[in-house]
């Protein structure tokens, strides 16, 4: 509401509408491609280690569920990426060697099923299902591509980037000045690693990614992003915060999330919470590549609470 206040909405959806703006890129520092800073990979790995990766390597399969809400003028102004008639609770299942995430979404027009392999896995790509009958609508195929690799990063966090992701992507990085960042209501004291990575998120070709790696447990705090995966979002960037993390099976997982805008205007985005976790479920990508999960994958996530 406050953003209503300050900006006539006029003025909002021109704003927010354009694809690519003049000095977005001015949030990164430029990453040469190929360079790898010693000290930066260093951090990610701890920071990776600190979240679990070596147990995270050891599952077969992870089944996650989450609720949320985005903010109604989002809602509005990017139609593809929120796709509200479709976003309400979710289900998502991962096969981490697999390369495999599957999403079933549940909103007031229905059941919306996506199935996403990273760029380079086999088959790579991305499949949407609209109650049922599959989708060939490139905007909407996009939109789902950069939303299923968005919520993995969240969720994984520097796991995806020194394992899971590894294989599929190229990463530059270097370090960045060291910021203190509020999350959650919470201060952290944080080192910044910039990367480039290649492929991007979703669909895109390149992205730009600040991570921010708290000093005290090593733990991704935040992290801001391009988003140029889409048309209606390129030139966009915008960051999540995560917190609340738990210690299952392992891993330190976050349960709380907040989505914010940064360029081209700064703005509230989403808040989502994760309500269910389980893993080692036996299901295969046979379960969960269709338009609907199957066997094992079917039944919801473990409750939280």
């Amino acid at each position: 509401m406050a953003a209503m206040q300050l900006f006539p909405r006029r003025v909002l959806l021109a704003a927010l509408a354009l694809p690519a703006l003049e000095g977005c890129a001015a949030s990164f520092p430029a990453v040469a491609d190929g360079a790898i800073s010693l000290q930066s990979m260093t951090l990610l790995r701890a920071s990776a280690a600190a979240h679990g990766v070596h147990a995270y390597e050891t599952l077969t399969d992870v089944s996650v569920s989450y609720a949320g809400e985005w903010r109604a003028l989002v809602n509005t102004l990017q139609p593809d990426l929120v796709d509200a008639g479709f976003r309400g609770h979710s289900q998502e299942r991962l096969l981490p060697r697999g390369h495999l995430v599957a999403q079933a979404y549940t909103g007031p027009k229905g059941r919306k099923q996506v199935v996403r392999r990273t760029a380079a896995a086999k088959a790579g790509g991305v499949r949407v299902w609209l109650n049922g009958q599959e989708t060939r609508d490139g905007n909407r195929r996009n939109a789902a591509a950069l939303v299923a690799d968005g919520y993995t990063l969240f969720l994984c966090g520097p796991i995806l980037l020194v394992a899971a992701w590894a294989a599929d992507r190229q990463a530059a990085m270097q370090p960045a000045p060291p910021q203190r960042i509020t999350v959650g209501d919470q201060q952290h004291e944080c080192d910044v690693i910039q990367l480039r990575l290649t492929p991007g998120l979703g669909l895109s070709r390149t992205d730009q990614l600040t991570v921010f790696i708290d000093r005290q447990e090593r733990l991704m705090r935040r992290v801001r992003f391009t988003l140029d995966g889409l048309d209606s979002t390129r030139g966009a960037v915008a960051e999540v915060d995560t917190w609340g993390h738990v210690t299952l099976h392992g891993v330190r997982w976050p349960t709380r999330f907040h989505e914010r805008l940064i360029r081209p205007i700064p703005l509230p985005v989403h808040d989502w919470h994760m309500t269910g976790l389980d893993v080692n479920r036996g299901f295969t990508a046979a379960d969960i590549d269709a338009a609907e999960f199957a066997g094992s994958a079917a039944a919801p996530a473990t409750s939280l609470t």
